[in-house]
C-alpha cells in the first residue's frame, strides 16, 4: 500500500467518524443500513432493565476475577507458612545465647573470683584453728597456720 493510499484510506475514516459523531447516517457500501442498537442491559419490549442472569457468567469465562480465582487464599497460605518459618525457635536463637554475658561478666567475675579464693582460705584457716582450739578471730587462725607451717619445716628437717 503506498503512502498516497494510506492517506485516503485515513481521511475516510476521519469523515465516518465525524459522522457518527454528529449523528448523521454513514455510508459504508451497503446504503440504507441503519446502525444496530445492542441493548445490553436495557429490554425495549418490556421497558426495563434487565437483570443479571448466570447465563451471563457462561458468556464471560475469561475475565480477571477467574483467573485469579485462587491466587488469594494460595498466597495467603504462603505468607502463613514462611511465617511460621520466620518464627521457628532455631532460627531467631542465635548459636551460642550467652555470647553478650560472658563479656559483660569477665571483667566482674575476675573480681569475685580473686574476693571468692580469699573468703575460701579465711574459712579454711578459721576451721583449722578451731580444731587446734586457738581463737576463732583472723589473726589467730593465721598465727595457727604459721605455728602448723613452722612444726610442719621442722618435722621435715627432722627426718
Amino acid at each position: 500500500m503506498s503512502l498516497a493510499e494510506a492517506s485516503e484510506a485515513r481521511k475516510a475514516r476521519l469523515i465516518a467518524l465525524r459522522k457518527r459523531k454528529a449523528g448523521e447516517a454513514v455510508d459504508e457500501g451497503s446504503e440504507g443500513a441503519e446502525p444496530v442498537i445492542k441493548h445490553r442491559l436495557f429490554d425495549p419490549n418490556t421497558r426495563t432493565l434487565k437483570k443479571h442472569t448466570p447465563d451471563d457468567d457462561a458468556q464471560m469465562e475469561d475475565t480477571v476475577e477467574h483467573q485469579v480465582e485462587g491466587l488469594a487464599q494460595q498466597i495467603i497460605a504462603e505468607d502463613a507458612e514462611r511465617r511460621a518459618q520466620d518464627l521457628d525457635l532455631h532460627n531467631i536463637a542465635p548459636k551460642k545465647p550467652n555470647w553478650d554475658l560472658k563479656r559483660e561478666l569477665d571483667k566482674k567475675l575476675s573480681k569475685l573470683e580473686r574476693k571468692t579464693q580469699e573468703a575460701i582460705h579465711t574459712l579454711i584457716r578459721q576451721r583449722l584453728a578451731a580444731q587446734k582450739g586457738q581463737s576463732d578471730d583472723i589473726v589467730g587462725a593465721m598465727n595457727a597456720e604459721q605455728r602448723a607451717g613452722e612444726n610442719d619445716a621442722s618435722s621435715d628437717e627432722e627426718d
